[in-house]
């Protein structure tokens, strides 16, 4: 590790823990490049760092322009937006990829031609951002990451900061769910702990009330070995959606232990939609962030 002089990082959000494991652990003469980039558009920002940056965010910027990739910031209606406000990321050039090999409906949705120049295309991302007042851009997450919780808006990628920055949580991912034909959104939290440390759903409910409001809480919590990822080692949403189940916040489960109990435990089960559901489970808690 001694003699690495750059470390190059991009495809996921760069955390300010990542930076601080560089800053301690690499030699003084290796930089940290935050890089963004993308298939079909190539590099389009990035972000230098050496021993002294410091940096405030939990999330690293994406970084500044580079030469040929001009960079917009639309709104759902297609206008931009404001340098304080969210939008997406569309991207102007004459450098980008010509389309989808044998998808020209995806190719159609995605690229148009720009209006204003013939030589130059528009390349819509999908990926949302905030332009600060010195032009450096942060990344803020993808637009199907995004969801509603009881009318509000809310940020999955700022829910998983949240969650990671509870000291025994080494990944986690939120993945909104909807039961059956409801519009009702459940945020459930897929976590792979630190090794060697042990963490209860309950105590990383707790640490969440002091970072997040109530609407954002998780409702459910699912702790896996690993997170599974697509083969260029991006988390794999789609396969923990449909290979991992969803169990309720509970204490350690114990079992209904009499008739009554077991009756109990069926009807709160087909309420949330959960199971399963043990003695010691809190009606309140279980219901709090589903209502």
């Amino acid at each position: 590790m001694s003699r690495v002089r750059l470390v190059d990082l991009g495809g996921e959000p760069v955390r300010k823990c990542d930076v601080e494991i560089y800053q301690q652990y690499f030699p003084a003469n290796c930089i940290f490049v935050n890089s963004l980039a993308s298939n079909e558009a190539g590099l389009y920002r990035t972000y230098f760092i050496d021993k002294g940056t410091s940096i405030s965010d939990d999330v690293v910027p994406a970084g500044y322009e580079v030469r040929d990739k001009e960079i917009c910031l639309l709104d759902e209606h297609g206008n931009n937006v404001e340098s304080d406000q969210v939008g997406e990321i569309v991207i102007r050039s004459r450098y980008l990829s010509p389309g989808y090999w044998r998808n020209p409906e995806l190719t159609a949705k995605v690229f148009k031609q720009d209006t204003q120049d013939p030589l130059k295309r528009i390349y819509h991302t999908g990926d949302l951002g905030l332009r600060r007042p010195d032009g450096c851009l942060s990344y803020i997450g993808r637009k199907d990451f995004r969801t509603k919780i009881r009318g509000i808006r809310v940020e999955l990628e700022e829910v998983e900061s949240a969650i990671v920055r509870h000291p025994s949580v080494q990944e986690a991912v939120v993945i909104d769910r909807r039961d059956g034909e409801s519009e009702d959104s459940r945020l459930i939290t897929y976590l792979v702990v630190k090794p060697e440390r042990n963490l209860a759903s309950t105590e990383l409910r707790a640490f969440l009330k002091g970072e997040l409001p109530d609407y954002m809480l998780p409702s459910s919590y699912v702790f896996l070995e690993a997170l599974p990822l697509t083969p260029n080692g991006k988390v794999d949403r789609k396969a923990i959606l449909h290979n991992y189940p969803v169990v309720a916040l509970k204490q350690p489960y114990v079992a209904p232990r009499n008739s009554v109990e077991s009756q109990l435990a069926t009807i709160w089960e087909t309420i949330f939609k959960l199971q399963p559901i043990g003695i010691h489970d809190n009606f309140l808690d279980l219901g709090e962030t589903l209502c």
